[in-house]
């Protein structure tokens, strides 16, 4: 019998134990043991438990995260933020919460706490049964020779006290072809802070990607000071590298060792959580989608990652045998990040902050998707358009 028949039997049979004489309850209980094979004292305290009687339901303490109110907005918090793990969830929901009750209804007092109190493991628990895995791309770094002598690796870490030293990448969106021409993206990240900022080119030719970082040092809120890059031929160029040394104050240029992706660890994780995830793995080969990317990218990308995501940062490594144990702080924003750093000025803080006052996380979500329905509208009109031609 397996373990459903076998509770079965027994709350067929535990309240005629319980009201039988001793002799009738031996024979009861040696009935119950021959047939579900138990332990004649374990027979015997299951028999008398009064939790597993057809009143009372399982054993153990009552389900705390199992209400459909909490579960909901959970759910929800969740999902518009990009379906982040949950420990930055933990982080991310104090965020969130405040603005929770302006786009849906307002949650009772019980559910806020639930909210505010569950740990990461719980909610992993709670979003078991939701989550999806997804596929990954292709990997499209081509090496640049002209420049490798003249532009040092990075061998040694940067004062990462300082903001403004960033990490460079581009991503593809070729689909499931790398013949002719197709939109890419280009991120940077700050160390420190993990500010992070994208922009769409069109290919990866060199003038392209400088007009697009000339752009985004417009937005971050800090003066570049180390820029680190691959091997790719859109970063190893004269054109980068004379906007980097014909300034003022010099801007570190160096590049990773090939084939070494984690010596840009910090703009390799962004790659996903700030392009895959907006972008999926589609084939943009539309010139007209630039200007409608680098739209959302500027402005409701920008603040909804950089002000309403939280992210960590690992502070301790160390190896114990053949394996390492590492150590993050808490998770922040960004936004949160630069407010802390004393390298940054007063008056780009409360520009900032005025900034900040005025966001709410659920509408900018919801002006990412309404974004995001026009560029892809505007990429299955390019392909209906192609395919007839």
């Amino acid at each position: 019998m397996g373990k459903k028949e076998n509770r079965v039997y027994l709350q067929a049979i535990a309240r005629r134990y319980r009201r039988a004489s001793r002799i009738a309850k031996g024979v009861i209980l040696d009935e119950f043991c021959s047939v579900c094979g138990y332990n004649r004292k374990y027979a015997i305290r299951i028999l008398n438990h009064d939790l597993l009687s057809p009143s009372k339901g399982h054993p153990g303490r009552s389900p705390v995260y199992r209400d459909n109110e909490f579960l909901t907005a959970l759910k929800r918090i969740w999902f518009a933020s990009d379906q982040m793990c949950s420990k930055k969830l933990v982080g991310a929901i104090r965020l969130w919460l405040p603005f929770y009750s302006k786009t849906y209804e307002p949650l009772t007092p019980v559910t806020r706490k639930k909210l505010l109190t569950i740990s990461s493991a719980s909610i992993d628990r709670a979003l078991q049964p939701t989550r999806v895995k997804l596929h990954k791309g292709r990997c499209m770094t081509r090496p640049g020779t002209l420049l490798r002598n003249q532009i040092p690796i990075k061998t040694h870490h940067w004062d990462v006290t300082q903001p403004g030293f960033v990490e460079a990448d581009t991503v593809a969106h070729c689909g499931n072809s790398i013949a002719g021409d197709f939109v890419w993206s280009l991120t940077l990240t700050d160390i420190l802070t993990t500010w992070t900022e994208n922009r769409a080119t069109w290919g990866k030719g060199s003038i392209g990607v400088l007009d697009q970082i000339k752009d985004i040092e417009k937005y971050i809120p800090f003066a570049l000071q180390g820029f680190n890059c691959d091997n790719g031929s859109e970063f190893l160029n004269y054109h980068l590298l004379r906007y980097f040394s014909d300034r003022p104050k010099v801007v570190t240029f160096s590049r990773s060792r090939p084939y070494k992706k984690n010596d840009n660890a910090h703009v390799e994780q962004k790659n996903w959580s700030h392009v895959r995830q907006l972008l999926g793995y589609d084939r943009l080969d539309s010139p007209e989608l630039i200007p409608l990317i680098n739209d959302l990218y500027t402005n409701e990308w920008s603040l909804y990652q950089n002000h309403f995501c939280p992210s960590f940062k690992l502070i301790e490594k160390t190896r114990i045998n053949s394996k390492y144990r590492k150590k993050y702080d808490k998770p922040k924003t960004p936004y949160q990040r630069v407010m802390e750093s004393k390298a940054i000025d007063a008056e780009v803080k409360q520009q900032l902050k005025s900034v900040h006052l005025t966001l709410d996380p659920f509408i900018l979500k919801a002006d990412i998707e309404r974004k995001l329905r026009h560029i892809f509208q505007q990429v299955k009109v390019t392909s209906n358009v192609r395919q007839r031609i």
